[in-house]
């Protein structure tokens, strides 16, 4: 799985080009439908909101007639009609992830993720992976193998050769809290250490000396796309994960991920303090 596009993605950037197409074309949703013949404007919105399984190729050809698209930018979009209609290689998860993480993931350039509590998702091992599944005890004994799994296969996107460069903010709170056992946090916190040096991931921790901070309110994670891709936040509740591309929230938390970094240790400290915790659970 490490380098491939996803259908998923490829929805999501034909719906963002076909809206922009539409609003540079002056017409409002009401007025395209009815030049498209079709019977109401909720058709034209809910392709534009990315609220379609399979795209249509003769449905994306009328838009694009009627936007008057031609050459590459319209071969470009029609491909994009083939690739988002093909089988994602996430099936065999999709009744473990709700939303498309995994394929955010897989198309991102860049992922800047906080966490207060735990090891991100995208550095956990599968002892760390598992015992926090356990822990949250609302992930049924079954499926926890699978789960892990799935967590583990996410990682690989770290070593497609195209696949994003990872930035993890982690508070201290998150090394000390001790999941599973001893052993396997020590394994665990030996396993975020060596993924430090992975030369696509840059991991820094806030220390609790720092006290409060701008990311304090919880987790997140912005995922950017390449341009003019717009980026998304992801903001993790106990529930399931929220997907936010408002231009507002994106500059927002962007802002907050970036005064949390700032109070962050260097990476050099942040690599020694997780040591230092680390040789403290040996004792």
């Amino acid at each position: 799985m490490a380098d491939r596009h996803s259908p998923g993605v490829r929805r999501r950037r034909l719906s963002a080009a076909l809206r922009r197409l539409r609003a540079d074309s002056g017409l409002t949703a009401a007025e395209a439908a009815k030049r498209l013949g079709w019977a109401s404007p909720a058709k034209v919105t809910r392709i534009e909101r990315n609220e379609w399984k399979l795209p249509r190729r003769r449905e994306v050809e009328a838009m694009l007639d009627l936007y008057e698209v031609t050459g590459e930018e319209r071969e470009h979009l029609l491909s994009l009609v083939e690739e988002s209609r093909e089988r994602s290689e996430w099936q065999k998860y999709q009744d473990l992830f709700v939303g498309p993480l995994p394929e955010f993931e897989a198309e991102a350039v860049r992922i800047r993720t906080y966490e207060a509590l735990l090891i991100p998702g995208l550095l956990q091992t599968p002892d760390y992976a598992a015992a926090v599944f356990r822990g949250g005890q609302v992930v049924a004994s079954s499926e926890i193998d699978r789960k892990v799994e799935a967590r583990m296969a996410r990682r690989q996107v770290l070593d497609a050769p195209k696949g994003p460069h990872l930035t993890a903010v982690i508070d201290e709170a998150a090394l000390r809290k001790v999941a599973g056992s001893r052993v396997v946090m020590q394994e665990q916190l030996q396993f975020l250490a060596g993924m430090a040096s992975h030369y696509k991931v840059t991991v820094i921790v806030i220390p609790n000396q720092a006290g409060t901070h701008a990311a304090i309110d919880g987790p997140f994670s912005l995922i950017d796309f390449p341009r003019p891709e717009p980026s998304v936040v992801c903001l993790s509740t106990a529930v399931e994960p929220l997907y936010v591309e408002e231009q507002t929230y994106v500059d927002r938390y962007s802002l907050v991920f970036d005064h949390a970094q700032g109070t962050a240790l260097s990476a050099e400290q942040s690599l020694e303090l997780i040591n230092t915790i680390a040789d403290e659970l040996i004792g």
